[in-house]
């Protein structure tokens, strides 16, 4: 404990002396900032509201600028906090954008979710159920007012029996049928077990020759095609799912500097690895290359730094 209030005292004054006075110096922000947990960025900043009566996040506000600054802010929530915050302001103002609601919530433990909804309500006084009702419609607003509930049996053991009427289901509300049930998707899809899952998934594709990535793709569309996606991507393969929203995020005219910000402040504690690996496998190009070739100076080297560390 001593230990970490001497290293977060230390850090305070580093990023002290490095914003007093005439220019910032951003490199020593970088340095410490992204190599330093959520946690300990939190005990930094105690640290430097003791020490100088200021507050971080507001200094850092006023010495940095554009994407290094959205970056270094971002990382100064909590990750729970951070997702909330996220979620906020992909419901605030004209519009919603729908795929941050389902790369945040479509991806999510039970756990997360709950602790999301906290964090949402302390935050902004508002209920994000409520919020999302308001916000989305039909067969999308279903999905997610669903996955806030936090009903799936995420520990149940696989019974094969069951795995096999869900699978009969799937096909009848799907490819078996005119038209599509969407009902019976977000039934088996939002309460069966991750573990339940994967055996229906490969089972399906046993029995009707395709999967059911493919499935979705043919029998939905738009935003509810999309999160039920992010749902199978997240049985089968998270990190995938996070790779290839990367990978989007960069590839193409411009690059879409939010969503990466978002993606690597929320994963960089949690899997950022195996999304790294999945990046090379999908594009043969690893995420540090095309980060250095997509983004340019001080917000470079954070995101960087993020992965890596």
């Amino acid at each position: 404990m001593k230990r970490t209030l001497k290293r977060g005292a230390e850090d305070a004054a580093a990023l002290r002396t490095a914003m007093k006075g005439f220019g910032t110096d951003e490199k020593v922000i970088i340095a410490v900032l992204a190599n330093r947990s959520s946690a300990q960025r939190q005990a930094i900043a105690g640290a430097f509201k003791t020490a100088y009566g200021k507050d971080l996040v507001s200094d850092l506000k006023s010495e940095l600028g554009g994407n290094l600054e959205n970056v270094v802010v971002s990382l100064m929530f909590e990750r729970i906090q951070f997702l909330a915050h996220s979620l906020r302001y992909a419901m605030k103002g004209a519009g919603t954008e729908e795929s941050v609601l389902i790369e945040i919530i479509c991806t999510a433990t039970n756990d997360e979710i709950h602790r999301i909804k906290a964090a949402y309500s302390a935050m902004f006084q508002r209920d994000l159920e409520k919020d999302i009702e308001s916000e989305t419609s039909g067969h999308f607003r279903r999905l997610l007012i669903s996955l806030l509930q936090c009903r799936r049996a995420e520990n149940a053991p696989v019974d094969m029996g069951h795995v096999t009427a869900d699978v009969q289901g799937l096909i009848e509300a799907g490819v078996g049928q005119w038209g599509t049930d969407e009902s019976k998707f977000n039934e088996v899809l939002v309460n069966r077990s991750f573990g339940h899952l994967y055996a229906v998934f490969k089972q399906y594709a046993q029995t009707t020759s395709s999967d059911i990535l493919r499935t979705i793709d043919h029998e939905m569309s738009g935003s509810t095609k999309k999160g039920f996606k992010a749902v199978v991507y997240s049985v089968v393969d998270r990190p995938g799912f996070f790779a290839e929203r990367l990978y989007d995020a960069m590839h193409g005219a411009g690059t879409d500097d939010e969503s990466l910000i978002r993606i690597i402040v929320s994963r960089c504690e949690v899997d950022t690895v195996e999304i790294k690996q999945a990046f090379m496998a999908k594009y043969q190009k690893t995420l540090d290359k095309m980060i250095g070739d997509e983004c340019s100076g001080d917000y470079k080297r954070i995101l960087i730094d993020l992965i890596n560390n």
